[in-house]
């Protein structure tokens, strides 16, 4: 023990899984499992019916899953009925042609097969003839047609039944079933933190030197559930990711390897918790398939884990260790685990509460049916608001004009405003292209712009940038700013524009005034 926690540190604690070992913890009932820890299927089938039939159709396969006391009872029934039959019609034909009572007493009689006077005699001229033993002294004569047409239908059966009983039996004895029992797995599943994710964990062995070629490992979860529709799904099976992705799925197998299950949002175990462990019920089948490099033949191990041996904070004693030349392995330490310190929350509430601690996302942009600005916080709405104070009295002034002044106070005016978008430095402001900016366009008296102090105070128009910033408290005092020709917006950007060239009305001569009134 000391020397464990000289090499793992003193957080851990050797745990012995050994099921020998009792407790004094009350013993929860056994659950019936769907695959025993041995690999059989805990599945019979009943009322058949009629399918009955359908085993003796496959009799071949039905003959190499009896267990080995039925194949040897069959196998020994089978050869001695044959013989018996067959010695049988061997003594029928001596009876009918006389063979018997002639026997021993007339030489010059030829029998159907000499020295054949009994059932005993017939009975060992067919073993004979069976085995191709031919000891010289039972024969057949050509006087007999039957015994020769006997004699081609025994040659045909004996080969028929040899061929099915002896093959039936090689099939059994070279069966990679046996080959299972030298794969090992774990006795306990453990969960616990590989790479900083909650991983589910079992290990897989082989005892043999001689290798598993194209080894691969997959996982199902048994269990029963219930679907939206209300339809219950009993012992549903669940496929469980151990590196089918990645290739981790294919092992090679020369020494004891960890299977691991990542916990993840894709997991049947994403919900999973240390306390919820304890009221699950399912069910981990393992199923481990490779070629036997001896036999060519495909095997398969199988063993389950219940919802009881899944360790909810353990870990796998190292079993791996450097010798001089080679690395051993302590099979002993197989399945014993050690505990480390796991957080006894599932990843599904892991990752809710990060979210919660994390800091607050960017705002999105919001829809032209978020709440106006001024209603209790800032608005993430940008909107163009045109704030022309006086603009009805400018609109009349600039209707007086004469056709030709208003053609050229039209032209003058989009100008302006095209060289305000391509973003040409304007008087007052800096150069700035508008794109997509929103603007706030408010008329500010020339008191505010130094140098225009000869503009009329009604023919200016100051361009406010309203970003998703600016609140409605902002926009007042930028209006009222303008209503008192004064301009006190710091904060933002402005751009003041003077008009004075676009509706000059007052600086036209007398005449022309005289013909516009």
């Amino acid at each position: 023990m000391s020397a464990i926690r000289r090499k793992f540190g003193e957080d851990y604690q050797m745990v012995n899984t050994n099921r020998t070992v009792t407790f004094s913890a009350p013993v929860k009932k056994k659950r019936q499992r769907f695959v025993e820890k041995n690999g059989r299927c805990n599945v019979q089938h009943g009322n058949l019916g009629g399918e009955t039939s359908r085993y003796i159709s496959d009799l071949f396969t039905t003959l190499v899953d009896l267990k080995w006391r039925w194949n040897l009872l069959i196998f020994i029934l089978t050869y001695t009925v044959a013989w018996l039959v067959m010695a049988s019609m061997w003594w029928v034909i001596a009876y009918i042609r006389g063979d018997l009572s002639h026997a021993g007493h007339d030489s010059s009689y030829t029998p159907c097969v000499a020295n054949v006077y009994n059932f005993p005699s017939a009975f060992l001229f067919f073993i004979e003839t069976e085995a191709t033993i031919g000891y010289g002294y039972r024969y057949i004569t050509e006087k007999c047609p039957e015994g020769i047409i006997l004699f081609l239908f025994q040659s045909l059966l004996g080969s028929i039944v040899d061929a099915f009983l002896i093959g039936c039996m090689f099939i059994k004895m070279s069966q990679p079933k046996k080959r299972a029992e030298t794969l090992m797995f774990s006795q306990d599943a453990v969960i616990s933190q590989r790479d900083g994710k909650l991983c589910l964990m079992f290990r897989v062995g082989n005892l043999r030197n001689s290798h598993m070629v194209s080894a691969q490992i997959r996982c199902k979860l048994i269990k029963s559930r219930q679907t939206p529709e209300g339809e219950f799904l009993p012992l549903d099976q669940c496929e469980l990711d151990v590196g089918f992705g990645t290739g981790a799925d294919q092992l090679f197998l020369v020494s004891p390897l960890t299977i691991c299950h990542e916990i993840n949002n894709n997991s049947p175990f994403f919900d999973l918790s240390q306390r919820s462990l304890t009221s699950e019920q399912f069910e981990i089948v393992v199923i481990l398939e490779g070629i036997v490099e001896t036999t060519g033949m495909t095997c398969q191990a199988r063993t389950s884990y219940t919802e009881d041996e899944v360790l909810w904070g353990h870990r796998f004693l190292p079993v791996m260790s450097l010798e001089e030349g080679f690395f051993r392995v302590d099979y002993s330490q197989f399945h014993n685990t050690f505990e480390v310190p796991t957080p006894p929350y599932s990843v599904k509430e892991q990752e809710e509460s990060l979210s919660l601690s994390s800091p607050n996302p960017l705002p999105v942009a919001p829809t032209p049916s978020s709440p106006l600005l001024g209603n209790g916080g800032r608005s993430g709405r940008r909107e163009r608001l045109l704030s022309a104070d006086h603009a009805d009295h400018t609109d009349d002034k600039a209707s007086r004009l004469p056709m030709k002044l208003q053609r050229m106070s039209s032209a003058r005016e989009d100008k302006l405003w095209k060289g305000l978008k391509m973003g040409p430095a304007l008087p007052g402001g800096k150069a700035s292209s508008t794109g997509d900016l929103p603007l706030s366009i408010q008329r500010v008296g020339s008191s505010s712009i130094p140098g225009v102090g000869q503009v009329h105070p009604e023919e200016l128009v100051q361009l406010l940038s309203t970003d998703g910033d600016v609140e409605e408290g902002d926009l007042e005092r930028h209006r009222q700013a303008g209503g008192s020709n004064t301009c006190a917006a710091p904060a933002q950007a402005s751009i003041q524009i003077s008009l004075a060239g676009s509706w000059a009305e007052d600086n036209l001569p007398a005449k022309l005034r005289k013909m516009n009134r």
